[in-house]
């Protein structure tokens, strides 16, 4: 559906230049949810903008749909972008129209009879659950509300692509999960194709298939959204991943002296990571009964992505070493990762 190829941006000259985008290439599936994932400057809001041509690539070519966007006239370009919808950060609502106005703005020239477009724009604020707010203004809605008839507007030329730039950013949490479910929605009842910029890892597991991770213009890793996160290669990926789990605050434990890291002989504290998707069991109580050993459990953090368990445990293993050691190797053949982070040595 939609193919970047060596896409790079750069704005100014000469010593002034600012290489936005670096030859990213990316390829994103028809009906898919896919992300882009980047702290700020990483480049992937001048990315997204490259998908639509709101930023024309200095080099690289842009396809959607099958149409080679970077090839097409002006006069193309403009019937073109009708299929790609887009939502913003700040909503880019027009104040001095309702919210019926705003969503029957994008109809405007289009060949729908009056009849056509009212029933069309009440059919979206239907689709994302705001009919009841048609006849008011945008400054009498919560942010939510302005999101969802961004929502609708982006969708009332029926595109086949749905571009989200930081889409709930600005939302508290149970909005913005709220504002994702929505569009799972689309996604799934419309057969859109969704792309999602964000720097929110939390936004990236609640509704994406696969992700890209940005850093200075380029694309440094991309995968499944559960196996990025199970096995993340780039330190970049690595730094997204501790800012949404627990399991890393060991180390800051550690750090201080922590009492809770203070170990007798024979303990070791150890991280347990989910890294294959067919990890069901319930393995903390299956290895304490059947090697013997106690795990006391210092921080826990376990989601469901892409419908299997994610996250891990970090945990003080106590017992005979020989135990402890056969206890791990079983840890492993289950395919869970396995980290010894501080040993306090043999039992004597």
């Amino acid at each position: 559906m939609i193919e970047l190829e060596n896409v790079s941006k750069v704005f100014g000259t000469g010593e002034g230049q600012v290489h936005a985008i670096s030859d990213v290439s990316l390829s994103i599936d028809k009906g898919e949810i896919f992300g882009i994932i980047g702290f700020s400057g990483a480049g992937k809001s001048t990315l997204v903008r490259c998908i639509n041509l709101l930023e024309v690539p200095t080099r690289g070519k842009v396809t959607v749909d099958s149409k080679e966007l970077t090839a097409l006239s002006a006069k193309e370009l403009r019937t073109a972008r009708k299929g790609i919808g887009m939502i913003f950060q700040h909503f880019n609502l027009m104040p001095s129209r309702t919210v019926f106005g705003n969503v029957a703005f994008p109809l405007k020239g289009s060949s729908l009879s009056r009849e056509e477009k009212e029933k069309k724009v009440r059919e979206l604020l239907r689709l994302v659950d705001i009919e009841d707010k048609e006849n008011a203004y945008p400054n009498q809605l919560s942010g939510g509300q302005k999101q969802r008839v961004a929502i609708a507007r982006a969708l009332a030329n029926d595109p086949k692509v749905l571009l989200c730039d930081e889409a709930t950013s600005a939302l508290d949490p149970q909005t913005t999960k709220a504002i994702l479910q929505l569009l799972k929605k689309v996604n799934k009842q419309l057969g859109i194709t969704v792309v999602v910029i964000t720097h929110e890892m939390a936004v990236i597991k609640e509704i994406c298939g696969r992700v890209a991770v940005m850093e200075r213009g380029k694309v440094v890793e991309e995968g499944e959204v559960f196996s990025i996160f199970a096995n993340p290669k780039e330190p970049v990926t690595r730094d997204f991943i501790r800012t949404t789990s627990n399991l890393q605050k060991i180390e800051g434990l550690l750090a201080e002296d922590s009492p809770v890291t203070r170990l007798k002989p024979g303990e070791m504290i150890v991280r347990l990571s989910y890294v294959e998707k067919n990890v069901s069991e319930p393995l903390i109580s299956t290895v304490s009964r059947t090697f013997d050993i106690d795990l006391n459990i210092i921080f826990s953090d376990i989601e469901i992505v892409q419908d299997a368990p994610i996250g891990g445990t970090v945990a003080i293993m106590s017992g005979e070493r020989e135990q402890i050691t056969l206890a791990m190797n079983y840890l492993a053949e289950k395919n869970v990762g396995v980290e010894v982070i501080k040993d306090a040595g043999y039992t004597t």
